[in-house]
């Protein structure tokens, strides 16, 4: 059950514009960001839901270029709250998820299990047990030692698993490297070299269906080529699968396409060309013939959302100006741990020509790597303003804590000029009752 914050009809539903400055105040689609930070309190998450199915649409559309039937499951770690799941599932929408916590949330959405696929490197025989029996569509398997305990665990429980071999192509994503996923040195995924023993034990495990392989590079790709090396090499063993004799259902791509992160002009500034992603699709695996499954996340959610914070002071150092929010690293802690940039901009428009003045926007944790952004050039700034950090709708919420024992940020979400509070702020109260004392230091 949603707590409504408010409702207008000030705006198109489904507008598909996130995030704007209308009369001097930024906005999440229809509804005024100063109004929710009023009743939701900061720092506060907010999702623009709208545009989350706006993108949802042109990827769809754009996936039709490809020629062949396509399959979309979104990538559950990027924002795994219910509400957004089940937007993405309203418009026909799977699910791509690495914990049966995912699976769980993914099912509680509305997902169907047969749009289902359980990726990850550590599945555990519960995990497997309970997918088995909620009728997933498949296991992306990782690893040799994997699909033994997949059989093992079929074979106690009288089923058959859907599986698909997840390859690792030795492709260089040009990524970060802490989020790269198809180097040879990476935990993920089987290697080319190895996929002829994987073959063969799949042969004698009876327990066990190849339905297809499976690619996943890494995330926050922004060029087409590293894509094209991976389904290239993905091509070449379907081929030499299906000359085999095995039969195979389909193809998964994985995900892993970026947004622009950084400032105009710069790197992480730059955004995956769905067209040339698509002529990619079309030109290495698009004469096999075969259905493909994509699993995008951060694509779809991340441009969608903003860390909305207050700040507290504006600190004149003898070398440096430091805003200082109510938000921290607990809340959002990319840059802290990938030092991502994130746009940071006023919720009230400053004034033309007001002079931007170079700033650390930082937060009230002991640490100091409790820090948003280094010399970022930002207006006057003056205890009680509100400022928006963007591009958090991905791996900002899911990857929180509540370290410093600091309350973890509410949720809210928009969807033209509605807002309602999708998960609330606990109480300390609750936070420590979830503390147990043992009985010798009791009284």
């Amino acid at each position: 059950m949603t707590e409504i914050l408010a409702k207008s009809g000030n705006a198109a539903q489904g507008d598909a514009t996130a995030f704007a400055y209308r009369g001097g105040l930024l906005h999440a689609e229809g509804v005024p960001l100063d109004r929710i930070a009023e009743q939701a309190g900061t720092p506060c998450f907010v999702y623009a839901g709208g545009a989350m199915q706006a993108t949802y649409r042109a990827l769809e559309a754009a996936l039709a270029g490809c020629g062949l039937p396509t399959s979309i499951c979104y990538a559950v770690k990027a924002n795994p709250h219910v509400a957004v799941i089940r937007g993405f599932a309203a418009l026909g929408a799977g699910a791509d998820v690495v914990s049966e916590g995912e699976l769980r949330r993914a099912l509680a959405a509305g997902v169907p299990p047969q749009r289902i696929v359980f990726a990850g490197v550590g599945k555990t025989a519960e995990e497997m047990a309970f997918a088995l029996e909620t009728g997933i569509r498949q296991f992306n398997a990782e690893s040799l030692e994997e699909l033994k305990l997949l059989d093992a665990v079929a074979a106690r429980l009288g089923r058959v698993a859907p599986v698909a071999l997840r390859v690792n192509p030795d492709v260089d994503a040009r990524t970060h490297a802490k989020i790269s996923t198809g180097l040879a040195g990476n935990k993920f995924g089987i290697d080319l070299e190895q996929v002829p023993e994987a073959l063969a034990l799949l042969r004698g495990l009876p327990n066990l269906r190849l339905d297809g392989l499976a690619v996943h590079i890494g995330s926050q790709l922004v060029h087409a080529e590293p894509y094209e090396a991976a389904f290239a090499r993905l091509a070449e063993l379907a081929r030499s699968l299906i000359d085999q004799g095995w039969e195979l259902r389909h193809l998964d791509l994985g995900g892993g396409m970026g947004i622009p992160y950084g400032p105009a002009g710069a790197e992480g500034a730059a955004t995956l060309s769905l067209e040339a992603y698509v002529a990619a699709v079309r030109r290495t695996v698009g004469g096999l013939g075969l259905p493909l499954v994509f699993e995008p996340g951060r694509y779809l959610v991340g441009n969608a959302g903003l860390l909305l914070a207050r700040v507290l002071y504006v600190k004149q150092g003898r070398a440096k100006r430091f805003v200082i929010l109510d938000a921290a690293m607990n809340d959002l802690i990319r840059p802290a741990l990938y030092d991502a940039w994130h746009e940071i901009v006023p919720v009230r428009q400053a004034a033309a020509g007001a002079p931007a003045e170079p700033a650390d926007v930082v937060g009230p944790i002991c640490e100091s790597g409790d820090s948003f952004a280094q010399d970022r050039p930002l207006p006057p700034l003056a205890p009680g303003d509100l400022i928006a950090i963007l591009s958090t709708g991905a791996y900002g919420a899911t990857m929180s804590s509540t370290y410093n024992s600091r309350l973890p940020a509410p949720e809210v979400m928009v969807r033209g000029g509605d807002s309602a509070l999708i998960r609330a702020r606990p109480d300390h109260a609750a936070l420590i009752a979830q503390d147990r004392v043992p009985a010798w230091l009791e009284g």
